[in-house]
């Protein structure tokens, strides 16, 4: 551990140190993203003036530099951490993380596990971010696997006023077991509760059928297990279509599964996309239909596009990892930071270990 690293550590830990002392510090990979560094550091300098969030930016520390002196920022709340290496979006990210040991999201991550930091969030690629956080940032004790976790839109909600819900998996663990299953409601159920603030959210199981039978063993047990415990408002199994109705605040399901429903919600928005495009097109009324609709529409996009939200959790860790889209700009990438500072103040990783802690006591009695 060199000099300073070491003293970010003490200052982290004992709080020693003026230049972070008790405040919540996010690592931000710097160099991750469609459009990083440029992004990432103007959305530093953001939350460095609209917060007292405290940042750790990893990357080229000439670049980082040059980047925030475009834009006005507090820079005693802003700290560099080099990291040469540069995972791209285009790398095989295993491999590459074998090949690129100085790599920003590596370090990153590192940092975080050693507390450091705490909370992660990256723009990078996914498979990079799951590998890197999985090698250096430990799991809540007694989680069998971590879920990355992704919100996405639904119908107006009466009993709620966030137009979205979570699904998780997407991708992290293919295939899954009843009990992997079960922890996924408990981290989903951790996530809203603090993140979203329902006391109670509305656990699904994502099924093919509502029937309590339906399914494989693996489904069929896991929904029982979910029925069972006294923390879940579990509320049975929901369908596909179900799932942009906001029946549910959070959507449990295998990670090959998840990872299907995320990739057709994205086509879907590209598809209205180009039926909007060619509505507009094809007829002089539709184009004034259209005209005098803008405004709702540009509305409801701000409403649900996901970029607007932050990032996706990826859950499960010790502490917060929060995975902000590809092409995200300054203020996405901004609430991605807020997201995580957030998560870590209300203290989801503990929630997760406390469901986790009492099934284990349940079953065990």
């Amino acid at each position: 551990m060199n000099a300073w690293w070491h003293h970010l550590f003490v200052t982290r830990t004992t709080g020693t140190g003026a230049a972070v002392g008790r405040e919540t510090t996010v690592a931000l990979d710097a160099m991750g993203g469609d459009l990083a560094p440029a992004a990432t550091c103007e959305a530093a300098a953001l939350v460095s003036k609209e917060t007292t969030i405290r940042l750790i930016l990893v990357g080229n520390p000439e670049r980082i530099r040059a980047e925030l002196d475009k834009h006005s920022h507090e820079a005693s709340r802003i700290t560099i951490v080099p990291a040469m290496d540069v995972i791209e979006m285009s790398d095989k990210p295993k491999e590459a993380l074998l090949k690129k040991k100085d790599a920003s999201i590596t370090v990153a991550a590192r940092l975080v596990g050693e507390g450091g930091a705490d909370a992660l969030v990256s723009a990078g690629s996914t498979g990079a971010l799951v590998i890197a956080a999985a090698k250096e940032i430990p799991l809540i004790e007694g989680v069998k696997r971590a879920a990355l976790a992704a919100v996405y839109p639904t119908r107006n909600r009466g009993f709620s006023n966030d137009h979205f819900a979570l699904i998780l998996d997407v991708g992290a663990t293919v295939r899954c077991t009843p009990d992997q299953l079960l922890q996924f409601a408990y981290m989903g159920h951790a996530y809203a509760s603090r993140i979203k603030r329902v006391p109670t959210p509305a656990i699904a199981l994502l099924n093919m059928g509502e029937e309590e039978t339906k399914g494989d063993e693996v489904l069929t047990s896991a929904y029982r297990l979910m029925k069972e415990d006294p923390r879940l408002n579990f509320i049975g199994n929901i369908e596909g279509n179900d799932l942009p109705k906001g029946i549910a605040d959070v959507v449990v399901c295998e990670g090959f599964v998840g990872n299907v429903v995320l990739k057709m919600a994205e086509g879907m928005t590209e598809v209205m996309k180009n039926l909007g495009e060619y509505a507009f097109k094809q007829k002089f009324l539709w184009r004034i239909g259209l005209a005098l609709l803008a405004s709702g529409l540009k509305q409801l996009k701000t409403v649900t596009d996901y970029r607007e939200y932050g990032g996706a959790p990826f859950l499960g860790f010790s502490k917060i990892v929060i995975k902000a889209h590809g092409k995200s700009g300054p203020r996405a990438i901004a609430n991605a930071i807020k997201i995580a500072a957030k998560a870590a103040r209300d203290g989801v990783p503990e929630e997760i270990r406390r469901s986790i802690d009492g099934f284990e006591r349940r079953s065990s009695a």
